[in-house]
């Protein structure tokens, strides 16, 4: 059992060392392919399943000023340029930024369009519903992201390691 609680143990470290190095990176370059694809995906008429619902919403936010052609081209480049920022690494302030005010916008077709997001409000999302409810996921991945502009990283606690009593339970 000894031998077995080592090798976990240090089957773990490990694990959780490679975690603590590559987390953050894998996680920008993640978004970075989500929203270069998705962008690049807005550019060709058809390709994105999102088209409708996105230059719906920017019309209904913008009051009409904005026509569904030209809205679904700024948000294709807007969604390249989020893509490529994550990706590079580089202007991750304003990159962030984008991120969010975009994030905003997608989140509002759940307030503005109840009938084509749901079912039955506020629980029963459609398949729409369900695609915009998890860009809450990447809203928790970009505030991760937010909280290594100024230098935060992810620390060891090695205090906090495993002993047997804890990797037999």
């Amino acid at each position: 059992m000894e031998q077995l609680c080592d090798l976990y143990r240090k089957a773990e470290v490990g694990i959780v060392s490679f975690m603590k190095r590559y987390s953050i990176l894998l996680l920008r370059i993640s978004l970075g392919i989500v929203f270069f694809w998705f962008g690049i995906l807005k550019f060709f008429p058809g390709l994105s399943p999102a088209d409708e619902i996105a230059t719906v919403t920017i019309e209904k936010l913008t009051f009409g000023l904005i026509p569904p052609g030209v809205s679904i081209i700024i948000l294709a480049a807007w969604e390249t340029l989020i893509g490529i920022g994550f990706l590079s690494g580089k202007y991750l302030r304003i990159t962030l930024f984008l991120f969010f005010t975009q994030m905003a916008g997608t989140m509002t077709p759940l307030l503005l369009f109840p009938a084509e997001t749901f079912t039955r409000f506020p629980y029963a999302p459609t398949l729409e519903g369900q695609y915009i409810i998890k860009n809450l996921v990447l809203i928790s991945a970009g505030l991760v992201l937010g909280a290594t502009v100024r230098g935060g990283r992810i620390v060891d606690d090695e205090d906090n390691q495993p002993n047997k009593e804890e990797i037999i339970r």
